[in-house]
């Protein structure tokens, strides 16, 4: 079984894909939006 450069860099690039579907998914998922808001809000905290 020959396995093509070509092929190789098709699986890759698909699997990054996909892979950055998923962070999105995460970064963009209501659960993580409360966390979200509150470390943008840590700048402007006095202490």
């Amino acid at each position: 079984m020959d396995i093509d450069v070509n092929t190789l860099r098709s699986v890759t690039t698909v699997i990054s894909f996909v892979v950055f579907i998923a962070i999105v998914r995460w970064a963009w998922s209501k659960r993580r939006s409360n966390d979200f808001q509150e470390a943008a809000h840590l700048p402007f905290e006095q202490d």
